[in-house]
């Protein structure tokens, strides 16, 4: 078969390799122009060797554009394109890829220099219209939503602690109306506190309390109040504000081992703060004995307890006779069980007036007159 084939000699001040290349490609183009003339129609061999070249279709007889074929992929595209949008591949020296895009406050786009703007066909970009600009939402980090989910907490906590405290505080839905506290009946003792069996309390006061004129004393364990048993401390307060003022209730208690029942009338706040307060406004004032490193014990081969006690020289314990070591028993016929008793007791005697303590000494029980000195 005959040399069809025939390339274009080099022109003057081309390298070797470049002349080479070019008879390369101009070989290549001939060679799939013959294929194509083999495998396709005389109609179809002018459009397959444009589109090997990147040459212009024909005109959509539709839409009256033409196109451009890419040579990798066959896709159609328009000739003002430089780079094939299906798969990247360089189409010519087109103006569309330099042209920016500019929005006016009307939707509309500016239209590449130098040719009319395409999208009038099917499948082409259309104008964007007024209204219809595209803006891209912000969106916040996830450290925004933790800061965001912290401070709700915070405000919710707040609203809660805040409603709260206004229900509390109000009356009648009135806002900074504080609700009077409940009344409250009181015993007349130093403050309760639970024990086995039950509640006890340290010392009896202010002299002519409930407590006081019932005949309870220091250490005895409350077990009963108005026919509810007591547990502990909080529930004993409990029965406290339940029970009217004025009241008159059984107290079932405990001393040393033996169970006892006695009645006591509660009293109003007011009249707990007037003995006091006239108690300790008294006008001969308070007692002293001279005693002290007091210590509660137990003693031995009985269920009682006392308070053992030194004393101060040349002070009226001394002067009446009453020894260190001594276990206090009884002041003035009252059970003396705890240090804080003793000394309630102490305090309550008149200056200079007898009286009489029983003491443990040994094994022998003593009931010593002592003259009473002043605070």
């Amino acid at each position: 078969m005959k040399n069809h084939f025939r390339t274009r000699p080099a022109s003057p001040g081309t390298s070797p390799i470049e002349s080479a290349f070019r008879q390369s490609n101009a070989t290549d183009t001939l060679l799939l122009a013959y294929t194509n003339s083999l495998l396709f129609p005389r109609s179809k061999l002018t459009e397959r060797l444009a589109m090997a070249q990147n040459a212009p279709l024909a005109a959509n007889p539709e839409t009256g554009a033409s196109f451009l074929s890419c040579a990798n992929c066959h896709s159609s595209m328009p000739p003002e394109l430089r780079f094939c949008r299906n798969c990247g591949y360089r189409l010519g020296e087109g103006s569309a890829e330099f042209t920016e895009t500019v929005r006016f406050s009307d939707g509309a786009y500016a239209p590449p220099l130098g040719g009319a703007p395409f999208g009038t066909g099917a499948g082409q970009l259309q104008p964007i219209t007024s209204g219809q600009a595209c803006r891209r939402k912000r969106r916040f980090s996830g450290m925004t939503w933790i800061f965001i989910a912290v401070m709700m907490v915070f405000v919710i906590g707040f609203s809660a602690s805040f409603l709260a405290k206004k229900a509390n505080r109000s009356v009648g839905g009135g806002f900074g109306v504080r609700a009077p506290a409940p009344p409250r009946s009181y015993f007349g003792v130093s403050g309760f506190e639970s024990t086995d069996g039950g509640v006890t309390f340290d010392n009896v006061e202010p002299p002519g309390s409930p407590a006081d004129l019932a005949g309870l004393v220091g250490g005895d364990v409350i077990t009963t109040f108005d026919g509810h048993p007591i547990f502990s401390d909080s529930e004993m307060t409990g029965r406290l504000m339940e029970t009217p003022i004025g009241k008159t209730v059984e107290v079932v208690f405990i001393r040393d081992g033996e169970t006892k029942l006695t009645k006591l009338t509660t009293i109003s706040k007011a009249d707990f703060d007037q003995l006091v307060a006239i108690f300790r406004g008294r006008p001969a004032g308070q007692g002293r004995l001279g005693i002290d490193d007091q210590e509660r014990v137990e003693i031995p081969g009985t269920k009682l307890h006392g308070v053992r006690v030194s004393v101060e020289q040349n002070k009226p314990a001394d002067l009446a006779g009453i020894q260190a070591g001594d276990i206090i028993i009884e002041f003035e016929k009252v059970p003396i069980r705890t240090t804080e008793e003793l000394e309630s007791r102490i305090h309550r005697a008149v200056p200079y007036s007898t009286v009489t303590i029983a003491v443990m000494r040994g094994n022998e029980r003593l009931e010593i007159p002592v003259k009473m000195g002043k605070r």
